[in-house]
Formats: C-alpha cells, structure tokens, sequence
C-alpha cells in the first residue's frame, strides 16, 4: 500500500470506498444463494417495518386476519404463490 507523507513522516494511506448503486447492489444480491436473497428480504422487510405508523401496521395486521379467517372458512381459495408471481410477470412484461 502507497504511503503519504506528512510532515515527512510515511502514514498509511487507506482506500477511499466508492459509493454503489443500487442496481450494483441489485445485482450483486442476484448473484447469491436463493437462501441467503430470502434473507436479506426478510431483514430489510423487518427494518422498514420497524419504522411503520401503528395506525398502519394494525390496519395491515387486521387485513392479513380477515384474509387468513376467510381461507380457513373457505369463502376464499388461495392462490398457490407460482401462480401469482406468474400472473405478476405476465401483468409487468417479464
């Protein structure tokens, strides 16, 4: 490593991190293990919703409760996630 002087005394000198884009980070996060992509989602998921109005967090709790009571009663029949991540791709051209 390349050593300036100050003062004519060597002082290490350090790399200066150059900032990333998103779409770097995007990419990079592509190249993991599908386990480890579930992992980041689910911490970054956990650490926007430490962040959420109560009036919100208790409005989405309230939906995923009804939802879940109307599964369970069958008024609803769910949607096996294949097919809403495909009907999604379809909807968004991918």
């Amino acid at each position: 490593m390349v050593q300036a002087l100050v003062d004519d005394v060597p002082v290490p000198s350090f790399p200066i991190p150059v900032p990333r884009t998103l779409d770097q980070i995007v990419e990079d996060a592509r190249q993991l293990p599908r386990e480890q992509v579930a992992e980041l989602v689910d911490r970054l998921t956990m650490d926007l919703a430490k962040g959420m109005d109560p009036g919100t967090e208790n409005a989405w709790t309230d939906t995923a409760m009804r939802r879940l009571a109307e599964m369970e009663s069958g008024k609803v029949k769910p949607v096996p996630g294949d097919e809403v991540m495909a009907r999604a791709r379809k909807i968004v051209g991918r």
